[in-house]
């Protein structure tokens, strides 16, 4: 046992580092500064915590974000006080809409200057406290080891999200002791994980007796581990599954039962289901209003079987009929039984219909898209050939916007864990960092970030980081030239007003030239022939970060679409044409 595990005298920095070896965090992304300095002097020596020095802290927040969700273990970010705390916000508000593990460890101004504006202070805490899971402000020396185990505990129990440390600098200059393991105090945190009997036994009733249900299947069922139960339970009862843009690979979107993504931009099949059916098995999903659309209109029809890990959750936007709280792996495995214990005495309704009818709808609106009349390159055929070339156990990792959806559409997601995205925030410049933080976990992996010519001018820099500390990732630039997503809006909603969304980025900046500066192999691509040569000459790379500017046209939109604000049953499966599925009898 060294001196100091068995309470040795250590200064506050000493005590964090050592608190961050224990609690088995291997990498931090972040950027020294004033108030956190004194953290770094002891990091250099760390033997099993990688630093990487970002060039952005938001760009650290981010990796943290990557790391976290492509491996399951809590990511961690380091920044200094003032703007860099603060450029931490809109990572740690990203991961607190997605659910993800994330600690951010920040220097805060000297205890005795705290609330006098000192040189680079900002209130993190009470900036933070929306947005985070929970935050500490540490006010001595030996607490430090017992809120960094907090910290690791919070986040990555119950339902995942991220934490913040503050540590004032004089804090962290303090001699105290090193205790390990720690004592947690954290009365009153005691997440229900099991769920409770009864309601498994009348969400099974449910279940066995439904004519038309439809399995809603969310991000928590990622995070609960849970992919081979829900497979298992799918497969039990033969009910039709969705997966939202958070649940992305958490089904195979190979297997028949799979209707695919709901929501605005969701096949129509998966939409009109929801819409349609009688019971809703509700998993990890959070009724989010891109999902449901108006919500007063949404599956107007259907009971509702609501499980989460989060009671808060349960009845916020859409009331439950059977209510379960409990972590959704557990869950899924109680309601694998009760279903079957009624199955086996002979109560089972018959879905076959309802499957005629969807498989109808499935049939007739199928994802797809127009190749452009002036020979530009579709972006779509781009994605698709990303995903088929890069095959089922790469990771994709997408900005926000037109790009994102492509993405979610026309790649075939066949594992968990392998879709990246900012999903409830839609932050805007998550791509690159994000994949340099999930090559990170899991160097042994192809990382594709799929990033939009907007979208990778807010954070690009971080393939700086990339190329000098060795994080061979692959960058698709979907170069349109345009804010897509915004461009479509104003197309369909706006009269064709092109206010602001015109970026000029097919000219400037030079993105090849660019990464090249930046370290990285720079391609352009801009015709289809060239596609699939152009993404196996990246995929032949390993060794260095490769950038490919995809130049394509600037008037693909992406459908269907459900317009912001309306009813799931205006869904749109092409500009100006409604699914015709009223007609259909429903059983």
């Amino acid at each position: 046992m060294s001196r100091q595990e068995s309470g040795g005298t250590v200064t506050g920095a000493q005590s964090l580092v050592r608190s961050l070896e224990s609690v088995g965090a291997e990498v931090v992304f972040g950027i020294p500064g004033g108030a956190i300095l004194p953290a770094y002097d002891p990091l250099f020596d760390s033997k099993t915590v990688r630093h990487i020095l970002v060039r952005h802290e938001q760009g650290g927040g981010h990796a943290a974000e990557g790391y976290a969700q492509a491996t399951g273990k809590v990511g961690v970010c380091m920044a200094t006080s003032g703007p860099g705390a603060t450029n931490l916000v809109t990572p740690i508000a990203d991961a607190y809409m997605d659910s993800v593990p994330i600690v951010a460890i920040t220097g805060q101004v000297p205890s005795m200057s705290i609330g006098t504006d000192a040189f680079q202070e900002a209130d993190i805490c009470g900036i933070t406290m929306p947005i985070t899971k929970h935050n500490f402000l540490v006010q001595h020396v030996d607490d430090i080891p017992r809120t960094i185990a907090e910290a690791f505990h919070l986040a990555s129990t119950g339902r995942p999200g991220p934490v913040l440390v503050d540590l004032p600098k004089d804090i962290l200059q303090a001699s105290g002791t090193f205790a390990w393991p720690p004592t947690l105090d954290l009365p009153g945190y005691h997440p229900t994980t099991k769920p409770h009997a009864k309601q498994i036994r009348e969400a099974a009733k449910l279940i066995a007796t439904a004519k038309r249900p439809v399995l809603y299947v969310g991000g928590g069922v990622l995070k609960a581990r849970a992919a081979a139960e829900l497979r298992v339970l799918a497969e039990l009862t033969g009910i039709p599954v969705v997966t939202t843009l958070m649940a992305r690979g958490a089904f195979p979107d190979s297997h028949t039962q799979h209707l695919g993504m709901p929501g605005m931009h969701g096949t129509v099949a998966a939409v009109t289901a929801l819409q349609k059916s009688d019971l809703l098995i509700t998993l990890g999903a959070r009724f989010d209003d891109r999902v449901t659309g108006k919500l007063s209109t949404f599956a107007p029809d259907a009971a509702v079987i609501h499980a989460d890990i989060d009671p808060a959750e349960i009845g916020k936007n859409r009331e439950a009929d059977v209510p379960i709280v409990g972590d959704c792996r557990e869950t899924i495995i109680e309601l694998i039984a009760a279903v079957k214990e009624l199955y086996d005495g002979g109560t089972r309704a018959d879905i076959t219909g309802w499957w005629k009818t969807v498989d109808q709808w499935r049939r007739t609106y199928p994802l797809g898209y127009e190749e452009p009349t002036d020979g530009s390159l579709a972006p779509q055929h781009v994605i698709s050939r990303i995903g088929a070339i890069g095959g089922p156990e790469a990771l994709y990792v997408a900005g926000v916007g037109q790009h994102q959806m492509w993405a979610s559409q026309f790649i075939s997601y066949e594992n968990p864990y392998t879709w990246l995205n900012s999903g409830g925030l839609g932050t805007m410049g998550y791509s690159v960092p994000a994949a340099m933080g999930a090559k990170v976990g899991r160097p042994e992996a192809t990382v594709w970030a799929i990033d939009g010519d907007g979208c990778f001018q807010m954070t690009n820099q971080e393939l700086v980081t990339c190329a000098i500390e060795g994080i061979p990732i692959k960058v698709a630039v979907i170069n349109n030239g345009n804010l897509g997503m915004v461009r479509q809006w104003q197309t369909l909603f706006y009269e064709g007003r092109y206010s602001n969304t015109n970026l000029q980025s097919k000219r400037i900046p030079d993105i090849v030239k660019l990464a090249d500066a930046m370290g990285c192999i720079g391609l352009r691509c801009d015709t289809k022939d060239d596609v699939d040569a152009t993404i196996e000459k990246a995929m032949a790379v390993d060794d260095m970060p490769v950038v490919i500017d995809f130049v394509v046209g600037q008037d693909a939109m992406v459908w269907p679409m459900v317009p912001a604000g309306t009813s799931n049953d205006e869904i749109l499966a092409a500009r100006d044409t409604r699914p015709d599925y009223d007609s259909d009898e429903l059983v």
